[in-house]
């Protein structure tokens, strides 16, 4: 490989499955700076984040302390290897919690947030090393949702003038989100390999050769060689694999290559089945879904539902829950409705009615809270059918109640939902041991805490907030939630110290820094604001309320070009987006009042009550002589915002106009009221007085 900086990222497409080994002598005659470490396989067999584990121990020895301690969530998540060199982990009370108690799993996006702030490690790592430019050569075939993530990720955020990404895959796609990333941020090349040259082995010896390669390169010699030889020898040699992995202990290995090696030795519904159970535990609950559900799938395979239910409903009730984190709701549902078909115990429908409930009120596009509300209490009189004289029993319960609760809150009940969450809470306190089910208790209180918010009652919220976060202080969300309160209170510089906790406490996190965001802007700090939603939208280029805000700063600055950008992107997105039409009306306001009155129209139809909507077409409509069609538009403003000195000022300019002097001094009085020291709204004052005479 050559040593200038290519000035792309590279999509490469072989026409053939290509080893990592062979990568260097098919790139020979592209040009590409030095590589950063050898080619990196993505093949899922080392489990999630096979390719961005690879980096990560390749990168982190060496790294400053701060760098890894600021990263640390992330380095684990995706390397476990690297607790030898990385201290341990800011936990929580969801990463501590035993199986039998967890009740709260992460959701679907933090593999995407683990994923930039690994970016973020490589970015901080490489200024480290402080090296010219460097090239990654990643091969992507077969690989896990977390890698296309974090690729996704590195390519979209990464100066390829520093490091060139260059994805390989074997001509087929290799899966979204990254196809369409790659489409956009790299340019592709097509490459003839030519036939990989013949080893000259026997088939056991090619076959083995395979095996040792945890079976990731298809390449037709050795495939065939494997599928030649008798299957005992293909057993034999899978055995011997694992034997050498499990020797080995890498964390990473027992979520790929090592239960997959057991399910196809020789004691597959053994060994097997306890390898799958061993790797679908790790990744559930790591919030590791798409893996989480091909490890299900595989462990029901190979258990028979009948002498081993509850290995099955453990593998099936695993996938449900992965499918429910991703939305995939029917196929839970399908796999819900054979649970129940096999079972007579009332706790399988217990847990399958409460699962259905959470489906329908929690999960589902469009929700169904009355089915959900019947689904919940099913689960209770199902639970009521087992021994009452349990811990297990109790915690049923309290566990259905805050589900019932869940449901009122959406039907609008809040105070019986506040109810059914305090009762279930003292429950516990009474009935169980003051250590067990830390989580759910926390769960409770921070249930507690968001409906007496909503109930108005923000300081009793307060007090509740600080309780859970004094027992689980190193979960953002909670400091995200208590931001949110103290902002409402007035207590900004708290409000952005608890932003600011939440940002720092785990991997990248969109919305805390939106938040932060929101209130720099309250605070005219528009510079670190716009920096602030610049970064946002680095991380979630698709969350539009960031494109809103952004847009809006960028009118403000008469920065058109920027607003109009932001706002294209934002109703490709949501395409009925009332603000994103408000700002396409006033970027075209100067320059072209059709196409401005037409986007008008639209923010209107999307929200007839968008005020500022209101007034900016009242403004054209006037400009372009129409002061009827203003007026009313202004009317129907002040009605939806009385106090509001713009509102009252423009409709007072509209009546100066038409000389009615004494409805544009009612107007100013009221904008005068809100707004004494505008020197617009107090030189119209003098104007109307002296004209009324």
């Amino acid at each position: 490989m050559s040593g200038r900086a290519a000035p792309h990222h590279l999509w490469v497409r072989f026409d053939r499955h290509v080893d990592p080994a062979e990568l260097p002598a098919l790139l020979s005659g592209v040009d590409l700076p030095a590589p950063l470490l050898p080619p990196v396989d993505a093949h899922r067999r080392r489990g999630p984040f096979t390719a961005t584990g690879a980096l990560v121990r390749q990168l982190a020895p060496g790294a400053s302390a701060e760098l890894v301690e600021r990263h640390q969530v992330e380095l684990l998540s995706v390397a476990p290897e690297l607790r030898s060199v990385v201290a341990v982990p800011r936990e929580t009370l969801t990463s501590l919690a035993i199986p039998a108690e967890r009740t709260r799993f992460y959701a679907a996006v933090r593999t995407q947030r683990l994923g930039h702030g690994v970016v973020e490690f490589v970015h901080a790592r490489l200024r480290e090393l402080g090296a010219g430019p460097r090239c990654l050569v990643v091969r992507v075939v077969d690989a896990d949702r977390t890698d296309l993530e974090f690729l996704v990720a590195l390519v979209r955020r990464t100066d390829p003038a520093r490091l060139a990404v260059v994805v390989c895959d074997s001509g087929t796609d290799p899966g979204e989100p990254l196809e369409a990333v790659l489409a956009d941020h790299a340019e592709r090349l097509d490459i003839a390999a030519p036939a990989p040259a013949q080893s000259g082995m026997d088939d056991l010896a090619a076959a083995a050769a395979y095996v040792a390669g945890d079976c990731t390169v298809d390449l037709p010699e050795f495939v065939d060689a494997y599928a030649r030889i008798p299957a005992e020898a293909r057993a034999e040699l899978h055995d011997r694999r694992a034997d050498e992995l499990a020797e080995a202990g890498e964390p990473s290995a027992a979520l790929g290559a090592l239960p997959f090696h057991r399910e196809h030795g020789s004691d597959s519904r053994g060994a097997g089945v306890r390898a799958l159970d061993e790797a679908i535990n790790h990744c559930v609950d790591m919030g590791f879904y798409h893996a989480t559900i091909d490890l299900g799938r595989r462990g029901r395979a190979l258990v028979d539902p009948v002498g081993s239910f509850g290995l099955w409903w453990m593998f099936s009730t695993k996938v449900t829950t992965s499918l429910m984190m991703l939305r995939r709701t029917e196929e839970a549902e399908d796999i819900y409705d054979e649970l129940v078909a096999s079972s007579e115990a009332p706790r399988a429908h217990m847990q399958a009615a409460y699962a259905r409930a959470m489906i329908h009120t929690r999960h589902r596009d469009r929700r169904d809270h009355i089915r959900a509300k019947g689904l919940v209490k099913q689960a209770i009189a199902f639970s009521r059918l087992m021994p009452d004289d349990s811990d297990d029993h109790v915690f049923s319960t309290v566990f259905h109640q805050n589900g019932l609760a869940l449901v009122e809150m959406h039907l609008g009940e809040l105070e019986e939902a506040l109810r059914l969450v305090t009762e279930g809470a003292e429950w516990l306190d009474r009935t169980i041991g003051p250590d067990d089910h830390a989580l759910h208790r926390s769960v409770l209180l921070h249930n507690r805490a968001q409906l007496l918010a909503r109930l108005g009652r923000a300081e009793e919220a307060l007090t509740h907030l600080d309780r859970v976060i004094a027992i689980d202080p190193n979960h953002p969300d909670y400091h995200l939630d208590r931001g949110n309160l103290l902002h409402t209170l007035g207590r900004d510089a708290e409000a952005m110290a608890d932003y600011d906790r939440a940002a720092r406490l785990g991997p990248p996190f969109p919305e805390a820094h939106y938040n932060r965001a929101d209130l720099l802007l309250e605070h005219d700090e528009v510079d670190a604001a716009l920096a602030a939603l610049d970064y946002v939208l680095e991380l979630d280029p698709d969350m539009v309320d960031a494109l809103v805000n952004r847009a809006g700063i960028h009118l403000d600055r008469d920065d058109l070009a920027a607003a109009a950008a932001d706002a294209h992107r934002g109703l490709s997105l949501d395409p009925d987006n009332a603000h994103l039409h408000l700002v396409l009306a006033q970027v075209h306001a100067a320059g072209d009042p059709t196409a401005a009155l037409a986007a008008f129209d639209r923010a209107l139809a999307a929200d007839p009550e968008l005020v500022a909507a209101l007034v900016g077409r009242a403004a054209l409509l006037h400009e372009l002589g129409d002061p009827s069609a203003a007026l009313r538009d202004l009317d129907r403003a002040v009605g939806l915002a009385p106090e509001d000195p713009t509102v009252r000022y423009n409709r007072a300019v509209l009546h100066e106009a038409a000389s009615r002097w004494d409805a544009a001094l009612r107007d100013l009085a009221v904008a005068a009221e809100s707004a004494p020291d505008d020197e617009d709204v107090s030189s119209a004052v003098e104007r109307c007085r002296a004209a009324a005479g």
